[in-house]
């Protein structure tokens, strides 16, 4: 079921600094995109995309068209215009889906507020997920982008009902995938960390160990990579705090707190990181 036109609801803070209009873009993207290793969408890129979608790709656009829109959608993204980022991204079919994905991902996880909206907009960035790893198998994040909606998905109804249903092992497998294509993805790295933090918290470290391949060792491996990568990353510490509670509860309480703290003073370079950033300092509260 597609998202409510009506039921966006508006990025809730000034979003002037995150404007990035013209080549303001292309000269803030490695920062904006140290996360997920988004490649640029210039013209050579755009052409890239066309020949490996094929018939998935948009009919009558040409790369410096496809470029302009993917562009064009990137900075509604940042700016926190999440419905247009979602709906351009949308129009573009598979090679729209990553834009679209995100927007529709961030916004379902800050902005809406019913659970129920929420899990029908993580099962959608799912099927735009798949339609992209059907059209664009070799783009690490057609891959992230479906282990990201259905990990989301998953935390919704409960690990214990994922677990059940099969849906960890399909986000581990596309988390893998990600980092095959993309070995310095850190938000899959941070998934990845999650990942492996909430079956040993839910099932235990043995069970988690033998049956799903979730270790403690492995998901503080991941994290700190993905720190080292993106150490101004508002989500990285959020994660990082959150993986402390999962593995050690109240006993690395106060280094969550810390990780929260960090994470809620990093100055946010997108609407993104805002809320990111915003909702670590609600953890403090």
């Amino acid at each position: 079921m597609a998202a409510k036109k009506s039921s966006w609801a508006k990025f809730p803070h000034d979003a002037k600094a995150f404007d990035q209009a013209g080549d303001k873009l292309r000269k803030a993207w490695p920062s904006l995109h140290a996360g997920d290793a988004e490649p640029f969408p210039d013209d050579k890129r755009a052409a890239a995309l066309i020949k490996a979608a094929g018939k998935a790709a948009p009919k009558g656009m040409d790369a410096a068209a496809l470029a302009a829109a993917l562009q064009e959608a990137w900075r509604a993204f940042h700016r926190g215009d999440f419905q247009q980022a979602f709906e351009a991204g949308e129009a573009l079919g598979p090679v729209g889906a990553s834009v679209a994905c995100k927007a529709l991902g961030i916004h379902a996880t800050y902005l809406v507020r019913d659970e129920a909206e929420q899990l029908r907009r993580y099962e959608q960035v799912g099927q735009l997920a798949e339609a992209a790893i059907a059209a664009l198998p070799d783009e690490a994040n057609s891959h992230y982008r479906y282990a990201f909606g259905m990990g989301r998905y998953s935390q919704g109804i409960s690990i214990a009902k994922a677990l059940k249903m099969g849906l960890a092992t399909k986000v581990r497998k596309h988390l893998d995938t990600t980092l095959k294509l993309a070995p310095k993805h850190a938000e899959a790295l941070t998934a990845l960390a999650i990942y492996h933090g909430e079956i040993i918290a839910k099932v235990g470290g043995l069970v988690g160990g033998l049956t799903y391949g979730a270790k403690a060792a492995d998901a503080e491996k991941h994290m700190a990579a993905a720190l080292k990568l993106t150490p101004d990353s508002p989500i990285a510490w959020l994660e990082q705090g959150n993986l402390l509670l999962l593995l050690h509860g109240d006993k690395r309480e106060d280094d969550a707190a810390a990780a929260f703290e960090k994470a809620g003073k990093l100055k946010p370079r997108d609407a993104m990181e805002a809320l990111d950033a915003e909702f670590a300092r609600s953890q403090l509260e």
